[in-house]
């Protein structure tokens, strides 16, 4: 059994708390740090040792065309010395965050790797997963596939997480050997610090493989709309951010290849919320936002025929019948009917039962099918000593990014849906492709 405790003892990988006063004309006190926690999974074999270093960044909401809209010089100039995608990355549908998040680091699609939503039911074991509630998004029950800190740590490579989702679970018998519990507001200057400390460690306990999560962009494009002066000034300070990292790394003499990506963009909020009680009988169904679960067969069929009256802002589906490029058909957890919005619309299966509890509608959305609205697509830069400078992609999807990381890592990967071939031609003098256990 792994040991897992707070690192207190390795100097680099501890976080020091600041206190502020609080009293009446000074700062409030600071919010108290989140501890890195490490499982001693032993030191990296001598043959990983040898290997090369990828650190994946994933900046919430980031659309596709901020960096050039705000000018994100730093991104700007990761996309010269690497590869980028100007039209952006395709995000999986849903186009929300712990769908592709997930899908980012298994390289499945929702419908394969079973986190379909931000929130859904599951109508086999009739439990939740809710993505405000620990119990249930750091339970690995919920999660297929094989993360690639797992995949990592199962051969040997030590791996760090700070934060991801899932990274906190127990998935497929393992953790990461180093990883965060996920708090909002941990300075942004303290994540990067901590990334360098990780990679300042002993060979022997160096992660070749780290994660690092940023919200920021995603919270101010809800709130304010992609268009906005805060959403500009939020895309500049994470490229101060990654700007921080690149130069930090810089000064490292390892093989170290940097990977910034987004789970999904942002669209303008068109209308205000269409509730699907209106539509349908709702009556017979378990509802979790948008997604309607039945009890019944008949019901299924009665909301269905009814929903397609609903008008053209929504597109209708039974579960069986839900076009193949969406890939989200093939999971019970996706609900029957299935609701596809036909362009930035605000859906919900109900309003909240005390109308005093109904929020204004956020400016800014996502979540849409992204061959349909094109504002949802993601950012996809690589730069480091594995990949070819200037390389200009294609639109692709992000299924696609796992067996890149895995490639460079030297990993082997078992049957997924991302392809190597799509992402190849980024890669230098790319080794041979590791077999297939």
């Amino acid at each position: 059994m792994a040991k897992i405790r707070i690192s207190r003892l390795l100097a680099p990988l501890v976080l020091l708390l600041v206190l502020c006063a609080s009293v009446r004309g000074q700062a409030p006190a600071a919010p108290a740090l989140t501890s890195v926690i490490t499982i001693d999974h032993g030191p990296n074999s001598p043959a990983q040792q040898a290997k090369p270093y990828v650190v994946l960044v994933a900046l919430d909401g980031f659309r596709y065309d901020y960096a050039q809209k705000y000018g994100a010089k730093n991104l700007l100039a990761l996309a010269n010395a690497g590869a980028s995608a100007p039209q952006g990355m395709i995000p999986s549908y849903p186009s929300v965050t712990f769908p592709n998040l997930y899908t980012l680091v298994t390289g499945l699609y929702p419908e394969h790797h079973g986190i379909v939503a931000n929130s859904f039911y599951d109508p086999q074991s009739r439990r939740r997963f809710t993505m405000t509630d620990r119990n249930s998004s750091n339970d690995g029950s919920w999660y297929g596939g094989v993360p690639l800190w797992v995949l990592a740590e199962k051969q040997g490579m030590r791996s760090a997480c700070f934060f991801w989702l899932g990274s906190e679970a127990e998935i497929a018998g393992m953790r990461p050997s180093y990883y965060l519990r996920f708090q909002d507001d941990f300075p942004d200057e303290k994540r990067v610090d901590q990334v360098m400390a990780w990679l300042r460690l002993p060979p022997a306990r160096r992660p070749h493989f780290i994660t690092l999560y940023y919200s920021n962009v995603d919270h101010t494009g809800h709130d304010y709309g992609p268009d906005s002066p805060q959403t500009a000034a939020a895309v500049r300070h994470l490229d101060d951010m990654v700007g921080r990292l690149q130069s930090a790394l810089k000064t490292l003499p390892l093989r170290v290849n940097l990977i910034v990506v987004s789970d999904h963009g942002m669209e303008n909020v068109q209308g205000i919320w269409i509730d699907l009680d209106r539509y349908a009988d709702l009556s017979e169904f378990t509802t979790v936002g948008s997604m309607l679960y039945p009890r019944t067969e008949s019901a299924a069929a009665r909301a269905f025929a009814q929903l397609r009256r609903s008008g053209d802002r929504l597109r209708v589906y039974r579960r069986s019948q839900v076009p193949l490029v969406l890939h989200y058909g093939g999971n019970p957890r996706t609900g029957d009917p299935v609701v596809v919005p036909a362009g930035p619309y605000l859906v919900r299966a109900r309003p909240p039962a005390n109308p005093a509890g109904d929020a204004m509608p956020p400016k800014g959305m996502h979540g849409y099918d992204p061959r349909q609205v094109n504002n949802m697509n993601a950012i996809f830069y690589a730069a480091g000593p594995d990949i070819v400078p200037g390389t200009k992609l294609p639109p692709f999807e992000n299924i696609h990014v796992y067996p890149l990381i895995a490639r460079i890592l030297g990993l082997s990967t078992g049957p997924i849906d991302g392809k190597i071939e799509v992402l190849q031609r980024s890669l230098k003098t790319p080794p041979a492709a590791p077999r297939v256990p």
